[in-house]
């Protein structure tokens, strides 16, 4: 309690979707600060550079019931013989991490010498997040939504079977449990076709796909009822439990009690500091309708967080996010010219969601960044003209004899194409083919020196700096 008065703690929201690399900034936020004057590339980070920063380290968390944050696993990952990266979240998981310093500025340096920030960083899957939207909806609002994105391209040309199926459901006959579990793994498998071969961002609910200690419970058996147009709803709303639809919704509004606004009560209410990670990149390979439907994804998390500026009363009793950065990720990606693109592009995609923020007097800032740096990049001569590029290891992927999956690395220097500023327009998705490529990390990283990175140091500066004055 004394520390948060004193502004000397801060909960910071790890944030994004799956595929954003929210487990390599998190490895990768902790090495630089732990490893600070260790071949420290934080030139930009005020603390630092100014001489105030004394040392960084990981200590117990205090909540016992969330895993703690794997950070040996992916530091390992990244400095093995043979680098890969790090093991994607599958659940929530904390880390807390004590920061000394010198006060330069604030009342803390009339008391002492050096003072702690204690910094909780939580990482959760980002899919969790697209489920808080279902706390305002009822079973009958939720299913409309749903079964519109089900009928729209891309997702229509593999939902057509199951929408035949749901629709033969005679919504007042007794439930048949055996049934609604078969339907509903069909929806599930639905999800991860739309996750893993469309490239979509939006999956809900969440926990269908990443179902942590609820794999096989009957509260994630259940899908969207397509037929409310041509029920008596005095009948539906009369339905009990044991009925089809009354089983569906029962299951419904458990799941949206139980399990989402359980999740925001415990952990999103707490939060005072966020940032957003989203990989522009992936989608425009693969394309329009990948693209849209990350910028609807974006969307909907932005409109389940509470923002409002940070006073003294508010910070011991009820926390609001007082800073948000956007962070455009994999910036290592592209040659260095078009990070300032990929901001651009982001900003479009948030434009009404920032836009929005502002107004509540929120600091934001938004960044193209790399977490851990996995290629170089220079020029060469093409046609009598220079060229940028950038230089990397790919990792392709194979499966062996036994079933076992093996990689390859091939080194490659190439131009990976250009970011549009704006919105690509229809015409210029029709003109441009994307092709930006996925690279392995570099070999011989060092667990006890800072991880390559592109600006790291500014993330830090934003997020953190202003406590440590």
């Amino acid at each position: 309690m004394l520390s948060r008065s004193i502004d000397q703690h801060i909960n910071l929201a790890v944030t994004g979707l799956s595929r954003s690399g929210k487990t390599a900034f998190i490895t990768s936020l902790v090495n630089q600060l732990i490893n600070e004057g260790n071949k420290s590339k934080l030139s930009f980070f005020d603390p630092v550079h100014q001489g105030n920063f004394i040392a960084a380290k990981r200590v117990p968390q205090k909540n016992y019931q969330v895993a703690r944050f794997d950070y040996e696993g992916g530091i390992t990952a990244l400095t093995a013989k043979q680098p890969h990266w790090p093991e994607p979240t599958h659940g929530i998981s904390e880390l807390r991490l004590a920061i000394r310093y010198q006060p330069k500025s604030s009342l803390l340096r009339y008391a002492t010498d050096m003072a702690t920030l204690t910094v909780d960083i939580t990482d959760y899957p980002g899919e969790w997040l697209l489920d808080l939207p279902m706390l305002k909806q009822t079973f009958e609002q939720w299913s409309d939504v749903t079964l519109a994105l089900l009928k729209q391209a891309p997702r229509n040309s593999y939902a057509q079977e199951f929408l035949n199926k749901i629709a033969d459901i005679d919504p007042f006959a007794p439930a048949n449990e055996e049934q609604i579990a078969q339907l509903s793994a069909e929806y599930t498998q639905l999800l991860h076709q739309f996750r893993h071969e469309l490239g979509l961002s939006v999956i809900q609910p969440g926990r269908f796909i990443l179902p942590g200690e609820l794999a096989g419970a009957p509260i994630l058996e259940f899908f969207p009822y397509a037929g409310f147009d041509d029920i008596d709803l005095n009948r539906y709303q009369n339905a009990d439990d044991t009925s089809f639809i009354g089983m569906l919704r029962a299951r419904f509004i458990e799941y949206k009690e139980s399990v989402v606004r359980k999740f925001y009560q415990k952990h999103f209410s707490r939060f005072d500091r966020q940032i957003v990670l989203a990989d522009c990149l992936n989608p425009l390979n693969k394309g329009e309708e990948s693209f849209a439907d990350l910028e609807l994804a974006i969307s909907m998390i932005l409109e389940s967080y509470r923002y409002g500026q940070s006073g003294i009363f508010s910070r011991v009793f009820s926390p609001r996010i007082d800073k948000l950065l956007f962070a455009a990720t994999k910036a290592d990606h592209v040659t260095p010219e078009q990070h300032a693109p990929l901001v651009s592009l982001l900003n479009q995609l948030i434009h009404q969601s920032k836009h929005h923020i502002s107004f509540e007097a929120i600091e934001i800032k938004t960044l193209a960044i790399a977490s851990v740096k996995a290629t170089s990049s220079g020029f060469i001569q093409h046609q009598g003209k220079k060229v940028p590029v950038i230089q990397g290891v790919t990792q392709q992927k194979f499966e062996q004899n036994d079933d076992a999956e093996s990689s390859t690395n091939k080194q490659i220097t190439l131009f990976p194409g250009a970011v549009p500023e704006k919105l690509p327009t229809q015409s210029y998705w029709q003109a441009q083919a994307f092709n930006f490529i996925n690279f392995a990390p570099t070999q011989g990283l060092s667990k006890h020196e800072c991880l390559p990175h592109v600006r790291m140091d500014q993330v830090l500066q934003f997020l953190l700096a202003d406590k440590m004055i």
